[in-house]
């Protein structure tokens, strides 16, 4: 009766995860002689956990991310230029608190877009909030934004986000009015936010892409530095799958 009012009680004050750890910790407690302190804590460590994993849900909805990948399930056994010990250092808080991007380039189907998904869900573990979009969408929500007159509000928006993922950076040459975009938002989240950049052609091919040098001089001057380069090497990954099945 008491175990069932407890319940009630932790449900009413919204403490859902010792809600639903209650019961196991009861039975814990009964077979592993538990003090009434040693039961509390392990409750308390439930709640912590059960809110922890529900903030990382939001955010990770809310990055909007293409598919599902994970860090620990990045596949070792062919070689792409990437170790273990470097995936383990890249899912650590240090990685992030440093503000230094990430630029991780290759050829088509290496994996950079499922290891930049993969980032930006440990960082969504680490509390940090992620959008994941490519450059093209990009630029047309901006230009939708520009007609409705929201402009302004969507720009804040995005220079906001601890961790902005730019997908398939580089596929074609640049407007002056998308270079102008570009830098602003780079401007306003330089050293302050992370930028993840997955891109086929290497950052001195980036050149090219503006039709002003003064836009991609300021451009890759506020992505490369700092930076950290990150090449994905051995070709394409799906083509190897494929062949493997």
């Amino acid at each position: 009766m008491q175990n069932s009012q407890i319940k009630a009680l932790a449900y009413e004050l919204s403490l859902f995860g010792i809600n639903e750890a209650l019961e196991r910790r009861f039975f814990e407690a009964e077979q592993e002689g538990l003090s009434p302190a040693e039961v509390l804590l392990r409750l308390f460590d439930d709640e912590k956990q059960y809110r922890r994993n529900r903030m990382t849900k939001s955010l990770v909805t809310k990055a909007k991310f293409r598919r599902e990948s994970l860090l620990e399930n990045w596949d070792t056994t062919i070689d792409r230029g990437i170790t273990k010990t470097k995936l383990r250092e890249l899912a650590t808080l240090n990685v992030w608190t440093t503000k230094k991007n990430l630029i991780l380039v290759g050829q088509t189907g290496c994996g950079k877009t499922q290891l930049a998904i993969a980032l930006g869900r440990a960082a969504c573990q680490l509390a940090l909030t992620v959008l994941f979009v490519s450059v093209e969408q990009m630029f047309q929500e901006a230009h939708s934004e520009k007609v409705a007159g929201t402009y302004a509000k969507w720009s804040r928006k995005m220079k906001k986000f601890d961790v902005m993922i730019l997908d398939d950076f580089a596929l074609r040459p640049y407007t002056h009015d998308e270079g102008v975009l570009l830098v602003e938002l780079f401007e306003d989240r330089y050293q302050k936010k992370i930028q993840i950049i997955t891109s086929q052609v290497d950052v001195e091919g980036w050149k090219t892409l503006f039709e002003d040098p003064v836009i991609s001089d300021a451009l890759i001057d506020r992505l490369k530095n700092p930076s950290e380069r990150i090449l994905l090497t051995g070709g394409s990954y799906r083509e190897k799958l494929g062949r493997a099945t």
